[in-house]
């Protein structure tokens, strides 16, 4: 079943319209790094920021008042690819799809740090909410008015794969006029703390050396419907998981084999990690391969479609960042493949009118 991509958008380093941040990937800008200080243990992490000034826009509304930065990066977001949308559909046959990986851990930090220090009958009923993972999607599912089905789906960097497979199941099996998918993550120093514990942070002592991934944070969104041309989702395939960092070339060969066939290039997870070569060697030496994570950073359970729009306005316009020419077909590939051992992909291809 193919899917048209309706209205899509995100929220990123480098500012959050979609063409202004295309141009600038284009143009081969990187977002700015900032330096992030743990105060327990002085560690410090290189990161990339969304600046606060793309979700002072947000319409009031309660839900809103208290929401931590991963909330507000995803009603940002889905607001915005609803907009987008030629026709919006009703909201009364519309589902919301969310997808996450490390969650509001803000928040959750703060509830239970108070706990640790002051006991339990500190824990504070007005964070408590918002330390669960579909919290984000509880209060874009108010704000929009959506009362129908609601998902949240958790995982790794290849996560929105899982989401936008979903979302192609309720739309085929129900009578769903559309799909809203969404995903969003936010920074913080215990976040950083954990990849950098897994050794795959990169040396703020050494910035210029590509070796290892910066932490970015953000939101990303698309519009599903039934196939009416433009840019449209052909196949997706969940992929594999993997145990052993070793294997995660076969389980992205696994991938590639289901999905290959006339694609002019690939929009991959490379992050400055062990994905680097294994993406690089499954799609092979001959495919123009591009990841956005060079310069926007590794916002994990949001880069799945930060990928995917990337590959829609490649497509779109026929330029690769940076400035790459691929070749001349109407298919991109959108691989996966996340830190925690999940792999997916799927190929995208763009109708134009009369073509």
């Amino acid at each position: 079943m193919s899917l048209s991509i309706a209205g899509m958008s995100w929220v990123t380093p480098l500012g959050s319209s979609v063409n202004d941040v295309w141009q600038q990937l284009v143009a081969s800008e990187v977002a700015p790094v900032e330096t992030l200080e743990n105060e327990q243990n002085g560690a410090r992490y290189l990161v990339r920021r969304v600046p606060t000034t793309l979700t002072a826009h947000l319409p009031p509304h309660p839900r809103l008042r208290r929401a931590s930065a991963i909330s507000r990066f995803a009603a940002a977001a889905g607001l915005a690819a609803l907009a987008e949308a030629k026709t919006p559909p009703s909201l009364d046959r519309v589902a919301l799809v969310f997808a996450i990986s490390n969650g509001g851990v803000i928040y959750t930090r703060r509830f239970y740090a108070d706990i640790v220090k002051s006991g339990a009958q500190s824990a504070s009923p007005l964070l408590f909410p918002e330390t669960v993972f579909n919290a984000p999607a509880s209060h874009l599912a108010a704000i929009l008015g959506i009362s129908g089905a609601s998902y949240t789906v958790v995982g790794d960097g290849a996560v929105g794969i899982l989401a936008l497979k979903l979302a192609e199941d309720l739309i085929a099996s129900s009578d769903l006029d559309a799909s809203l998918v969404v995903a969003a993550e936010e920074i913080d120093p215990l976040v950083c703390e954990a990849y950098r514990q897994w050794r795959l942070l990169r040396d703020p002592r050494k910035p210029d050396i590509g070796r290892g991934m910066i932490m970015s944070e953000g939101a990303g969104a698309v519009l599903l419907k039934r196939s009416n041309g433009g840019a449209e989702i052909e196949q997706i395939v969940p992929g594999a998981n993997f145990f052993r960092r070793s294997e995660a070339l076969a389980r992205l060969g696994f991938v590639v084999a289901r999905l290959k066939n006339e694609i002019g290039f690939c929009v991959g997870s490379a992050n400055g990690t062990f994905i680097d070569q294994a993406e690089r060697a499954a799609v092979g030496d001959g495919m123009p391969l591009y990841s956005p994570k060079i310069a926007l950073g590794e916002s994990v359970g949001a880069s799945v479609f930060w990928q995917l729009i990337t590959a829609a306005k490649a497509l779109e316009t026929g330029t690769l960042p940076p400035s790459l020419k691929p070749s001349v077909h109407s298919r991109a590939l959108v691989l996966a493949c996340g830190l925690n051992q999940q792999t997916g992909g799927l190929t995208l291809r763009f109708s134009r009118p009369g073509g």
